[in-house]
């Protein structure tokens, strides 16, 4: 059987949790942060498990990780 590439853009972005699931960061952190309040910005810390919908792709784009 041929080997499964590693989509290297979603394994930089994407993390496994010991269950399986994928964690991924919040967005809307990176420029323009002048105009969001500190409450906001600091709800935007940390990661996340990422939504049921997206397992299927997240899986297939990141078979051994």
């Amino acid at each position: 059987m041929p080997k499964l590439k590693t989509n290297r853009g979603a394994a930089k972005r994407f993390k496994r949790t010991g269950t399986g699931k994928f964690l991924r960061a919040k967005a809307f952190k990176s420029h323009i942060l002048t105009k969001k309040g500190p409450k906001r910005k600091r709800h935007l810390r940390g990661t996340v498990v990422a939504d049921a919908t997206n397992m299927r792709g997240l899986r297939r784009m990141l078979p051994y990780l």
